[in-house]
């Protein structure tokens, strides 16, 4: 029984494409432009889109908060798996693209699935834009582009727009192009992680709580600042009607990428705090280069990393790009969004696209231009309160389900199991929620507000559209 008195939303057999609507030619599994993911792609899109641009700068990010930071890493791998858990759960009870807003939409209603998709993607089209500003940070070692700010964000501009061209050409070329990245962003990173060890000094570690505050504080603090490096743990829910046999794959490739991303953080992370010294990482804008440099000597070791970093970055902005306009066409099939977010070509919603990246482009520029100080921390901390908003309502929808006890939503054989991973998971997106502190809560807040008023607009163009229709 739904609390809002909507009737549930039928579940799609396995094979059946949801991103599609019926005749549109492109948008279907059978274009030359348009492919379903199988299980190594649906991971590569999670683990891509989790091992991004946050790995690359995030270690010099909650340097300051000193070694106490890995604890918080420690600590968000488990409720990262847990939210993993959760989602496979999720998309093999209804395996249509959208991820949390189906879920939040089928459990609770209308409302709670605009809030999910809204607030989800703010944080897809914020989190392209702090990509976009990490990755200068690395260019900047190719290519001298930070030393002034007009500069600094031509180039953030330049490598938002590359992705949205490649998911303009179809989703045949989007996935490629996140196999291939995700390929090469691991040569970096297992370098640094397995290699790191082996240069690992302790006296350039820092000391273990430089933040000012108790133990716990700090890790609340520095885990809002990392949650930004496990964003993309649904992407394979997100995206699930483009992946085949969804009910099974969404679940093991969240897994199994959750769990591989996991692993390379905690490695790659110890590795860089073991390799440089405590006061130049907390200033560094390439602490992976700089952690080359200093295993090696020299500066070559630090110029391949950055190149290997700037096309990982690239790769996940594409997927980003691509999430970022799933949740708003689900939305917009049901009447919640726009009507113009469901244009297809090439199995890509194209209106969603655009308008992500133009919306990335407006916040890029303006955190540039108005000198905000620290750009990437300050658009991270958004992100992680508007991302914790759909992950709240996704496994508050599976808690629903367990608590319901419905014979065809229950594995009465696992509940209390699945009950225990998903109270883990919620806690865990309250938890981050507070630590994404007062100045994140209230940005995120005004973003998400703004949305109640574009769901009176659609709610009222329905209700208007429905009178006419019985008249």
């Amino acid at each position: 029984m739904h609390v809002t008195g909507t009737a549930p939303l039928p579940a799609p057999a396995p094979s059946e494409s949801l991103t599609a609507p019926a005749g549109d030619p492109q948008g279907t599994p059978g274009s030359r432009h348009a492919r379903r993911f199988g299980l190594p792609v649906a991971t590569a899109l999670v683990m891509g889109n989790i091992i991004g641009g946050g790995i690359f700068l995030l270690p010099a990010s909650i340097a300051p908060y000193g070694t106490v930071s890995l604890v918080a890493f420690g600590v968000l791998t488990i409720g990262a798996i847990a939210l993993a858990l959760t989602f496979g759960k999720l998309a093999a009870r209804d395996p249509r693209t959208g991820g949390p807003y189906v879920y939040a939409r089928g459990a609770f209603g209308d409302f709670a699935g605009f809030l999910a998709a809204w607030s989800y993607w703010i944080t897809t089209w914020v989190s392209n834009a702090a990509l976009a500003v990490a990755a200068v940070g690395y260019l900047d070692v190719l290519i001298p582009v930070s030393g002034h700010r007009w500069t600094a964000c031509l180039a953030a501009l330049a490598i938002q727009w590359l992705p949205a061209l490649a998911n303009f050409a179809g989703t045949r070329y989007v996935g490629a192009v996140q196999l291939v990245s995700t390929v090469l962003k691991f040569v970096p990173l297992l370098l640094v992680a397995v290699g790191g060890l082996f240069f690992f000094d302790p006296s350039r570690l820092g000391p273990f709580n430089s933040s000012g505050h108790g133990a716990i504080g700090a890790v609340s603090a520095s885990a809002a600042l990392l949650l930004f490096s496990y964003l993309g743990v649904e992407s394979a829910a997100v995206s699930a009607g483009e992946v085949k046999n969804a009910r099974r794959n969404v679940g093991r490739a969240t897994v199994i990428g959750t769990a591989g991303a996991a692993l390379v953080y905690l490695l790659g992370t110890l590795s860089v705090f073991g390799t440089v010294a405590h006061h130049r990482l907390v200033d560094s804008t390439a602490p992976f280069s700089d952690a080359v440099n200093a295993m090696f000597g020299g500066s070559w070791g630090g110029w391949a990393v950055a190149l290997a970093a700037l096309v990982s970055m690239i790769g996940c902005l594409n997927g980003w790009t691509l999430l970022s306009a799933q949740t708003p066409y689900a939305a917009a099939r049901d009447g919640l969004f726009p009507a113009a977010f469901t244009r297809r070509r090439r199995g890509v919603p194209t209106v969603g696209v655009a308008v992500t990246v133009v919306l990335a482009s407006l916040l890029t520029a303006y955190n540039y231009l108005s000198d905000s100080g620290k750009v990437f921390e300050v658009l991270v901390l958004v992100t992680t309160f508007t991302a914790t908003v759909p992950y709240l309502l996704a496994t508050a929808a599976q808690l629903f389900h367990l608590v319901s006890g419905r014979a065809d939503s229950v594995d009465r054989g696992r509940l209390v199991r699945d009950a225990v991973v998903t109270s883990v998971a919620a806690a865990f997106s309250i938890w981050l929620m507070a630590g994404a502190g007062y100045a994140a809560v209230y940005q995120g807040a005004l973003f998400l507000f703004a949305g109640v008023l574009v769901y009176a607009v659609m709610t009222a163009r329905r209700a208007r559209a429905a009178e006419g229709h019985t008249a």
